[in-house]
């Protein structure tokens, strides 16, 4: 029971991080968003459907993370260029 509500704590932190991913984009005018909100929209989505015992093909989990991958990427090179300035 504790270790399944700190999963869904879990869930709980990585949507807000999403959320957090577009206000960067909306508020501060920020694409590196983007990639904060469609990498962890990702984690939300397999932890979730991991944790209702959703049935996802293998090569649609590879796909989606190797999409997590490039978005968080794309994320961190454009905030280590964003500081430099």
């Amino acid at each position: 029971m504790v270790l399944e509500t700190i999963q869904y704590l879990s869930i709980l932190i990585e949507a807000i991080i999403a959320i957090l991913g577009l206000a960067i984009v909306f508020k501060k005018k920020k694409n590196y968003g983007w990639g904060i909100f469609i990498t962890f929209a990702i984690y939300v989505f397999y932890d979730f459907s991991k944790q209702i015992s959703l049935t996802i093909n293998n090569d649609l989990l590879y796909a989606l993370f190797f999409i997590a991958s490039v978005s968080a990427l794309f994320a961190v090179f454009m905030i280590y260029k964003d500081r430099k300035k």
